[in-house]
């Protein structure tokens, strides 16, 4: 393909936006180049053979990232057999190094606050293995309802609970183990199914449901594992409050915080408003009150999420913005006002081929350097209460 064919044209505003923000227009020609990844589920590294032969092309082995593939962007993976059934995931390798920074180790109990659509929570279920648990949480209903399909698929989801819920505002503590022995309880929860009583479903159906929560309404939790600490708890023991000091003794081991963002990193996100309109663009990306308000909402979502963790746990903070605002600003903000929190190593960016962010211990991906979507990390590490 010739060159001005891979050029996407960008309107003024945006240019303007990416300037403000010191970043190259240039990253966004590199449409035709920046490749399409795959993660395969662990076990099925026999299909990699299968999947060629079915693409008709050679998947590239990941070397800085396990059980990364890539091949070429135009590709499709949707329509092959080992997507239906469940051998592979469609997921960007710099998603799956913010899942890395997380360290996470057998037994962990692990919160995902912006879990859908659902690749990231994969990739933690399948790196717990059967230990731990894992605990995934979105504003929007549909969008973790296709979260919830994703578990079933690939068959991960006996360690996972997902809740309905806002993630500034959500306290539910991790996995809880029942105790046996004790007079037995009314009203618990069984395991669970995807069938509602019909009185529900009729409600459903003449009222309709928000798609989205607000702050002031309760968790709602829409699936959960046999093995996820919730069958045989009560509702009052499973939303039982505690106080920040408890939550600093038994919190999550590992916290991640993929943030709602401008998603301006992703070089074909940011193609698609070719088709969309660049009107659309401007109020999704460029208005400044949204971007305020997204700030605000990053800053919200890394401290609630912090404060959900345990003493000694690390939490990973990250946008697919380029942006100063959605990431350093953010971190700074956050660690001026929590002087529990301090910025970590992250081990495994010593293999990564990305660049420092603007924050020692932050790291930066885009198309050009990392040949992946842009995305920015931070990790935090709680040091007290």
């Amino acid at each position: 393909m010739e060159e001005d064919a891979a050029t996407l044209p960008l309107p003024e505003a945006f240019l303007q936006f990416l300037e403000a923000n010191g970043l190259d227009p240039s990253i966004y020609t590199a449409i035709d180049s920046t490749p399409r990844f795959i993660r395969l589920k662990p076990g099925f590294d026999a299909c990699v053979e299968e999947v060629e032969e079915e693409v008709k092309c050679k998947l590239e082995k990941v070397q800085w990232l396990q059980g990364f593939y890539s091949l070429p962007p135009h590709v499709q993976i949707a329509g092959s057999r080992a997507y239906q059934e469940g051998k592979i995931y469609g997921i960007d390798a710099s998603s799956g190094a913010a899942v890395m920074a997380l360290n996470i180790s057998p037994g962990d109990h692990v919160l995902d606050l912006c879990a859908a659509p659902g690749a990231k929570l994969c990739m933690i279920l399948d790196l717990l293995g059967d230990s731990g648990s894992v605990t995934g949480v979105d504003v929007a209903r549909h969008r973790l309802a296709a979260c919830r399909t994703m578990l079933l698929k690939y068959a991960l989801g006996d360690r996972c609970r997902l809740f309905v819920a806002d993630g500034t505002t959500f306290s539910v503590i991790p996995y809880q183990t029942v105790e046996s022995g004790l007079e037995e309880k009314d009203d618990v929860f069984k395991e669970w199914t995807s069938r509602r009583p019909w009185k529900e479903r009729r409600k459903v159906n003449r009222t309709g449901i928000p798609q989205s929560v607000s702050k002031s309404q309760p968790p709602e939790l829409i699936y959960y594992g046999r093995n996820s600490g919730v069958v045989g708890l009560t509702k009052g023991e499973l939303y039982n409050t505690v106080s920040d000091v408890e939550m600093g003794n038994h919190g999550y081991d590992k916290v991640l915080v993929d943030a709602e963002c401008t998603h301006d990193g992703s070089v074909k996100h940011i193609q698609k408003f070719e088709n969309w309109g660049w009107g659309t663009f401007q109020r999704r990306v460029l208005d400044a009150e949204r971007t305020d308000n997204l700030h605000v909402l990053q800053l919200n979502l890394l401290t609630n999420g912090f404060r959900l963790l345990k003493v000694g746990g690390s939490l990973v903070y990250s946008t697919c913005s380029l942006t100063l605002a959605q990431n350093e600003y953010v971190v700074e903000h956050f660690l001026k006002e929590n002087v529990n929190a301090e910025l970590a190593e992250i081990d495994a960016a010593r293999n990564w081929p990305c660049r420092s962010g603007g924050i020692p211990k932050t790291w930066r991906f885009d198309p050009f350097t990392s040949q992946t979507s842009g995305l920015f990390v931070a990790k935090f590490r709680k040091v007290s209460i």
